[in-house]
């Protein structure tokens, strides 16, 4: 399916809930991932993503006030790949990861969010919508500066950043 074809608002707030929700939940995992190894620093961060996040969806609820929303099955989202936007790829994640890698991965995640949503107000015939999308973007495009940032306080770490003499056996 298309992003291109999201022309009511309720369906619009519905993608925006989801990938947002999807996004928090998938930084609580990683925090928790990072707590398991010991990883505090990055555990903190990822922690602090999922609270930005869930912030995320409590302005959207705000902003949906009495609009209904619909329900729409996973498979029915309309984003490429079957997966959010916005989240982030566990594949990436690594039990040594750095601050930098966390942030890297975040980074991905918001221009890809950023992206949708610009796509949205790019091709919809909606002008609430438009506006809504319009706006959010602007946002994750706000959140992506932010992580730049960030990363200027984390250089990228030296080649063996990830070498370890007694790696577990199993990642949770």
């Amino acid at each position: 399916m298309s992003t291109l074809d999201i022309n009511n608002i309720g369906e619009f707030l519905a993608h925006a809930h989801a990938l947002e929700a999807e996004a928090a939940s998938q930084y609580a995992d990683l925090a928790e991932q990072m707590e398991v190894h010991n990883n505090t620093e990055v555990a903190e961060l990822f922690h602090k993503l999922a609270e930005i996040e869930g912030k995320h969806i409590g302005k959207i609820d705000d902003k949906a006030g009495d609009t209904p929303i619909p329900h729409i099955p996973p498979w029915e989202y309309k984003w490429e790949g079957g997966q959010s936007p916005e989240a982030v790829v566990d594949m990436d994640a690594h039990y040594m990861m750095t601050p930098h890698h966390a942030l890297r991965m975040s980074l991905k995640a918001e221009e890809r969010a950023a992206d949708f949503f610009q796509r949205i107000a790019d091709n919809t015939t909606d002008e609430e919508v438009r506006s809504l999308s319009a706006e959010m973007a602007e946002e994750e495009r706000d959140h992506i500066k932010w992580l730049n940032e960030w990363l200027k306080k984390y250089p990228e770490p030296e080649n063996g950043w990830d070498e370890d003499m007694d790696p577990p056996m199993l990642q949770e």
